[in-house]
């Protein structure tokens, strides 16, 4: 197979990890015939330097002409700590999500057995945990209009839905859990909000299509708890955007590092694969970001385009490197693995597991390291 690849880097530590996801993906074409072209390409912080715009022409341009894009992550303590900047290089991921039709987000959440003890949670309570979240990513109060009065004492921000946009993610939601455990929750605040209780009444009816699946509700402030308390209970989980956005980030710590969370953004054309993480700009340049997630992030994209035994050895080749402890310092507080390091581990494995070798003392790896 041919795939061509926008490469959007972004910011901070977003460059050094899609280098090791580049890394796999290369080590998987070799092994498997496939040719992946990479086509680089600014976004976020970096490209308002460049440009003056988070999202460039030229960057929206590749993204519609490519078969997939690998993100990085964006965002710059420059543009946080300034509440007063009128461009953003979120606004960059927002309108790219917008302009490409990515509505739905999907982030796996599945901890390893050999880091169970890496979460603050106990063990009990995690092991055997294994869900999705299904997060709407084009609607809601991300992309509602937004006030703010002359004197700057009154803002707003609307949230709106329609039921097009409600009902097309559920249907992928309900797809999925009939390939898993049959369970969907959709996670709401309709004893409050009007869009919550628009969400029920489409949910609803879209699950009548899906008999096999069992329906269950949770308000969001519950569903926050219950993901801390219980974990186990969920297969499925369905729900707007800023509450996806932040329940992913808050189930992150069953898996022991947010270093371990990709995503997938899809729409009914394009596809987007990144990271759950920020750009986690104090570890720019110092080698000790985990790279992990953007290497799952690429295996989702393989996965997308079909590519089932090839994402499977990418998956293979993470467990190994978690299960011998190549990993970086966020999962070992004494790991001498850096992100370059673990990409190489990684991307060797899937070249030639049986020519993998390494001394912790060391760090030391195999024969035929990418670079």
């Amino acid at each position: 197979m041919n795939l061509k690849i926008a490469l959007l880097a972004g910011d901070g530590i977003g460059p050094e990890v899609i280098l090791q996801a580049k890394k796999a993906l290369y080590a998987i074409g070799v092994v498997y015939d496939h040719e992946f072209v990479f086509e680089d390409a600014f976004v976020g912080a970096i490209a308002i330097e460049k440009t003056g715009n988070p999202l460039p022409e030229q960057t929206l341009n590749l993204c519609l002409n490519t078969d997939a894009v690998l993100f990085g992550a964006i965002g710059d303590p420059k543009y946080d700590n300034d509440p007063d900047s009128k461009v953003r290089p979120e606004q960059g991921l927002l309108k790219l999500r917008k302009e490409l039709g990515l509505f739905a987000n999907i982030r796996p959440i599945k901890p390893y057995d050999s880091l169970l003890d890496s979460s603050p949670l106990k063990r009990k309570i995690i092991e055997g945990a294994d869900f999705i979240i299904f997060r709407e990513l084009t609607g809601g109060v991300y992309f509602g209009e937004k006030k703010l009065n002359e004197a700057g004492t009154f803002a707003s921000d609307l949230c709106e839905y329609s039921e097009e946009e409600i009902s097309r993610i559920t249907h992928l939601a309900f797809k999925s859990a009939q390939k898993r455990r049959k369970k969907v929750t959709l996670v709401d605040k309709a004893n409050v909000l009007e869009t919550s209780r628009l969400w029920r009444k489409v949910v609803k009816k879209v699950a009548e299509d899906y008999p096999e699946v069992i329906l269950d509700f949770l308000f969001v402030d519950n569903a926050a708890m219950q993901i801390i308390l219980n974990p186990k209970q969920f297969d499925v989980i369905l729900t707007e955007n800023l509450f996806g956005d932040i329940l992913s980030d808050e189930a992150s710590v069953i898996t022991g590092s947010i270093g371990l969370l990709a995503s997938a953004s899809l729409g009914h054309t394009n596809a987007l694969f990144e990271p759950i993480h920020g750009s986690y700009p104090q570890a720019t340049g110092k080698n000790i970001a985990n790279p992990i997630a953007s290497i799952l992030s690429a295996a989702m994209l393989l996965e997308h385009f079909g590519l089932h035994k090839e994402a499977k050895k990418v998956y293979e080749a993470v467990e190994k490197a978690i299960e011998d402890n190549a990993v970086t310092v966020d999962l070992k507080s004494d790991s001498k693995f850096g992100t370059n390091e673990v990409g190489d581990f990684i991307a060797n494995f899937i070249l030639n597991k049986d020519d993998l070798y390494f001394k912790i003392d060391n760090v030391k790896i195999g024969q035929s390291t990418i670079v």
